[in-house]
């Protein structure tokens, strides 16, 4: 996508801006979309086990969507026209993430591990080196404090 955008822009001479966007989550997800944020939430929620994949030693950095947004539209009011990623460069492990879920919805769950799938990338971590430079920009909201609101939005809307 990132070519066709590039080869349009160079061809017809649009303006274009080309943003990757890293692991955000906050209210309005999707129950069961899969992402390990919403995952643990609605499996707390509902007084589920926790379901952790591998040792969940892999890391994932998640961004809130209120900087995710912050961010884009910094983004489009650039004249940056190359790549840049925009995204939360602090790394949490899932077993990490699945403790604090837990303590902040029912510290008595339980935590369970399943085998890891053969694709479960080890590290996901976005250098935003770029986005600080060019943007001033990097992410303020904390894990803890976006979940609390990611959290609260879940409550009353499953």
């Amino acid at each position: 996508a990132e070519t066709l955008c590039s080869d349009y822009q160079r061809m017809h001479g649009v303006d274009v801006r080309i943003m990757r966007i890293f692991n955000t989550y906050g209210p309005n997800m999707k129950s069961d979309d899969g992402r390990v944020v919403s995952n643990f939430i609605v499996q707390a929620l509902r007084n589920q086990d926790l379901t952790i994949y591998g040792l969940g030693s892999q890391t994932r950095s998640f961004c809130y969507v209120d900087d995710l947004i912050n961010g884009m539209n910094l983004v489009m009011e650039s004249n940056y026209q190359k790549p840049i990623n925009i995204g939360n460069p602090t790394e949490f492990t899932i077993k990490e993430l699945a403790f604090l879920i837990k303590d902040l919805i029912n510290p008595k769950l339980k935590i369970v591990y399943k085998e890891l799938p053969k694709d479960d990338p080890k590290q996901r971590k976005p250098s935003i080196i770029l986005a600080k430079e060019i943007l001033n920009w990097e992410p303020k909201i904390k894990l803890k404090d976006g979940l609390l609101k990611t959290i609260e939005w879940f409550k009353n809307n499953i």
